[in-house]
């Protein structure tokens, strides 16, 4: 491994993930909720961008300009491409944080992003990135950070520092990072069937190594392999963002905002009583068991009126962006599983189920008549959101002049889907970010595009690449090995498409 990489998986590329908590347009549901007011996004940067899809989509779907870096010149590469062929307003380096942090051409920005990476350096780039959010984030400006965190990754620190001595002691470097995952994988399924004291008493290390054999060798490559690796504290954060005065506002997760699938009603008046942010946020992490951390962080924060607040709340725009009959009325929450009482989501559900955009406003008019108020509109709309049911809608203005860029990109990103599964998402100027998609629902959407209106046609289209790829599909565990086989099954699938989910990328403007 190289110098440059500074102990950082290289070698095997990251996913091509998008992460929808990187959209600045969701800020604002939740620092509203929280009484705080919030940035006009203007200018915002990623530090760590990965494959750079979430930057693309955000950059052409928005009328932000956007910066970012990402240290591998093969995934800042893949980034710059997608960006050029979409026209998109974003400039990409593959330069380390120290290099790209001291160069003098950056603007000072509203949003600074930094999905997961936080976790994966060390302390010298932790001063690097602390030292550019001193100075280059706004008065008034928003960190977004997610990081793994204590307590809840505790019982797997050593195991994770076991797997990758594994790797570097056990494993030639000439069998690539790939086989020495799974042969320390290999070797802890066979430490634990010796039953070792320690999985006895941390029972779920076994279950999480067990998961990680069934995931992405690429994903668990970056994310518990490399040199550094320190889920941290939220006190031990804290400590360092202070150096930037930046003061927490609140969880981007947004069924974090939900106590009652999180906490217990002990639990609840425990925390009530713990006046200190901080001490009260790191509490709660012991309660929850936390493991991972999805903030806002904010350098001057300011709390809302109260008139102010509502006014601001009312004026959200949302829009349905799943099938409305394929919502489930539960949530998952710390506490586990909870049920959605129908009598609060189906009124909402049906009210949306024709996909245009209403403000919260609307929707607590509307929903006077089935008796609800407005506290159960946003909660439900929270939930909602955070289960990924509905999207949040962008001025028309805006909307307007991204549908060209995204237009752009998305046809890129369709022809990608060619050859392969590896990108799984749109981009939909209503929302600003990005729509799950998946590879044959693109190949459909590609198949429209050049001039195939029925999903027969569609699916013949499909068969084509397929066919070439000496690609087959499966259906109920079962290899449909003829070509009637597999043309029928991409038949039904196009029709499905075409009758559920076809109408709704429509109404995000994808299609």
């Amino acid at each position: 491994m190289s110098n440059w990489t500074a102990g950082y998986v290289a070698d095997i590329g990251y996913t091509y993930g998008y992460y929808t908590e990187l959209n600045p347009q969701r800020l604002k549901l939740p620092f509203l909720a929280s009484g705080q007011v919030f940035p006009e996004v203007k200018t915002a940067c990623e530090l760590g961008f990965g494959q750079g899809l979430s930057i693309a989509i955000h950059a052409a779907a928005s009328q932000i300009t956007w910066y970012g870096t990402d240290f591998n010149p093969a995934q800042a590469s893949f980034a710059r491409e997608i960006i050029a062929a979409a026209g998109v307003d974003a400039s990409v380096f593959d330069e380390s944080f120290k290099e790209f942090c001291l160069r003098p051409d950056l603007p000072e920005f509203d949003y600074i992003g930094l999905h997961g990476i936080w976790s994966w350096i060390n302390d010298q780039n932790r001063r690097v990135i602390t030292d550019f959010l001193r100075r280059k984030l706004k008065i008034g400006g928003v960190l977004y950070i997610s990081y793994n965190t204590q307590p809840g990754w505790a019982p797997m620190v050593p195991m994770r520092e076991l797997l990758s001595s594994h790797i570097d002691v056990m494993g030639a470097s000439g069998q690539g990072i790939v086989n020495r995952i799974d042969a320390a994988l290999d070797f802890a399924e066979r430490l634990f069937a010796s039953e070792p004291l320690y999985t006895k008493i941390n029972t779920q290390v076994v279950e999480r190594v067990k998961r990680m054999k069934e995931q992405n060798r690429h994903y668990l490559a970056h994310e518990y392999f490399n040199q550094d690796w320190h889920p941290m504290s939220f006190n031990r954060l804290s400590e360092w963002l202070s150096a930037a005065k930046l003061d927490f506002t609140c969880s981007a997760h947004y069924t974090d905002h939900v106590d009652a699938v999180n906490l217990s009603s002990d639990q609840q008046v425990l925390l009530q009583e713990l006046s200190d942010v901080t001490f009260r946020q790191s509490v709660r992490d012991f309660m929850c068991n936390t493991q991972f951390r999805r903030d806002y962080w904010v350098k001057g924060g300011r709390q809302l009126g109260a008139f102010e607040r509502g006014e601001q709340l009312r004026a959200q725009r949302v829009m349905l962006t799943a099938e409305g009959a394929s919502v489930e009325f539960k949530v998952g929450g710390a506490r586990g599983e909870a049920t959605l009482n129908e009598n609060v989501y189906r009124p909402i559900l049906n009210l949306l189920a024709d996909y245009k955009p209403r403000s919260l406003g609307q929707i607590e008019h509307e929903m006077k008549n089935e008796g609800l108020v407005f506290a159960q509109v946003l909660q439900a709309v929270m939930i909602l959101a955070g289960k990924g049911d509905l999207g949040f809608v962008q001025e028309d203005t805006i909307i307007n002049k991204a549908k060209r860029i995204t237009d752009k990109l998305n046809l890129n990103l369709l022809n990608k889907s060619r050859s392969s599964n590896d990108i799984a998402y749109l981009a939909s100027p209503i929302t600003g970010g990005g729509i799950s998609v998946n590879r044959f629902q693109q190949l459909f959407l590609l198949a429209r595009n050049q001039g195939s209106r029925h999903p027969e046609e569609w699916a013949k289209f499909v068969w084509q690449h397929l066919e070439i790829m000496n690609q087959r599909l499966t259906k109920e565990g079962k290899n449909l090995s003829t070509r009637e086989e597999n043309i029928a099954e991409l038949t039904h699938q196009a029709i499905e498409f075409s009758e559920k989910r076809l109408p709704i990328l429509k109404a995000l403007q994808i299609v």
